[in-house]
């Protein structure tokens, strides 16, 4: 065949795919298919959650569990001001997996600053910020869903990981 014929051909391939009509889904599929993934998802986390407290258990830390799943501690307290939505943070920190590697640190990367509230960095960290005052040293265990989630950051930490992140407030200001 020539190649004007084979242009065609895939021209009306193409067209004929595009106007197959794709299977229509019943209410009751969708709802079921709605409630299969609501199970496997609260299966993941409290998977998650129980890894979590047999490595917490097993350091001997003494961490409360915030109703997200967000696991702290504060290590050492400072005596500035609390921590509010709109300011912006400065902290120096230490991310790991649960292995001990060592994903990312402040001494590498520098001080992590970000406005609180305004998203650009993990959810956990957004809510762990939350927790403290300026001059607080605190220890976080973030599951995945409130970490990079599904697919990891595609750099230092893998697909569906908990990370510990050791943080200190440096500063808090109002913009």
């Amino acid at each position: 065949m020539s190649k004007p014929v084979y242009t065609i051909l895939l021209i009306v391939v193409l067209l004929v795919a595009c106007k197959s009509n794709p299977k229509r889904y019943s209410a009751k599929e969708k709802k079921e298919f709605k409630e299969n993934l609501v199970k496997a998802n609260k299966g993941l986390v409290k998977k998650d959650q129980d890894e979590i407290a047999d490595y917490i258990s097993r350091r001997g830390w003494n961490m409360k569990k915030s109703e997200t799943g967000l696991w702290f501690e504060i290590l050492k307290q400072g005596n500035g001001k609390k921590a509010a939505v709109g300011m912006v943070a400065q902290l120096r920190y230490e991310v790991k997996l649960l292995d001990g590697t060592l994903c990312y640190s402040s001494d590498s990367l520098g001080i992590k600053k970000f406005k609180i509230g305004q998203g650009g960095v993990e959810s956990g960290l957004e809510e762990a910020v939350l927790l403290l005052k300026c001059g607080d040293y605190a220890r976080f265990v973030m599951p995945p869903h409130l970490a990079y989630g599904l697919i990891g950051d595609e750099n230092k930490i893998p697909p569906r990981s908990t990370i510990v992140y050791n943080v200190e407030l440096l500063k808090l200001t109002d913009y």
